[in-house]
């Protein structure tokens, strides 16, 4: 029996944002890439913008200046999907919300919650705080005010607030309620359900 081979997939193979991302978060220009790899900043720039393919070795020297192995340019990222109807329901205190872990509880980056609040629902009389280093709210309809010692901001729909995750603070809505949802950056805890 003679083997099969595979065909080749017709999709372009797109590299270029991939070594860009990678050029800019070390903080290095056009110009440096091009002095250590030999290679001109418009070839480079026509590279970053997929409107060229290099040959194996210029990409294999184009890695090794970015310090990046060549085989990550060609991995699927690792994609979790969570959606809002599947979402673990949470308690993170307070009373009259619902709330949804949106992001997977393995990921310890980032942690999302959409919170669906009930008129007059609150965090609690007493402040407290988030175990995380930067906490978002962001309001998507109704309003929320949140409270932080001697100060107090009202977010409407489209606002976001962004704070330090330690800082004491609590919210409560209006008679309207409010959807909300929560980023805290690292996460601040694997969730239970």
């Amino acid at each position: 029996m003679r083997p099969v081979h595979p065909t080749a997939d017709d999709a372009p193979v797109r590299i270029g944002a991939q070594l860009r991302s990678s050029r800019l978060s070390q903080g290095m220009t056009l110009e440096h890439l091009a002095a250590a790899t030999g290679l001109t900043k418009g070839f480079l720039s026509r590279i970053e913008r997929n409107e060229t393919m290099p040959s194996v070795p210029t990409l294999v020297q184009i890695c090794q200046s970015l310090s990046l192995p060549v085989g990550n340019l060609f991995e699927a990222p690792d994609l979790q999907r969570v959606a809002l109807a599947d979402a673990p329901r949470i308690n993170m205190g307070g009373s009259g919300a619902d709330e949804r872990l949106v992001t997977p509880r393995t990921e310890e980056r980032v942690q999302l919650l959409r919170s669906r609040l009930e008129p007059h629902a609150n965090g609690g009389d007493q402040l407290y705080t988030v175990n995380c280093a930067v906490e978002s709210l962001h309001v998507i309809s109704g309003s929320v005010t949140v409270e932080f010692a001697g100060r107090e901001e009202t977010l409407d729909p489209g606002d976001t607030l962004t704070f330090p995750g330690r800082t004491p603070h609590t919210w409560r809505t209006s008679e309207a309620g409010a959807e909300v949802v929560w980023v805290l950056v690292p996460a601040a805890w694997s969730g239970s359900a």
